[in-house]
């Protein structure tokens, strides 16, 4: 039996979480509690593609800006 999730001939949303983390979900499957959907459809090729542009940093949104807070420290 295929997962659902397997399947590269289904219908995909692309959604993100409040950490900014996308992922690629079934469009007739309900979006689970804490993503949102980001309004991309599509094959699971333009999916995939559509990920691969706008996450660029893989690090956690909390994890980001905890390290822009940070002072930087110059080596002597």
């Amino acid at each position: 039996m295929t997962s659902c999730f397997d399947r590269e001939d289904g219908t995909f949303r692309v959604l993100v979480n409040h950490e900014e983390q996308y992922s690629i979900w079934p469009a007739w499957k309900a979006v689970p509690g804490g993503w949102r959907d980001t309004g991309v459809l599509g094959d699971k090729k333009t999916c995939l593609e559509y990920v691969e542009t706008v996450w660029t940093d893989m690090r956690p949104l909390s994890l980001r800006c905890f390290m822009d807070e940070q002072p930087v420290v110059k080596a002597p």
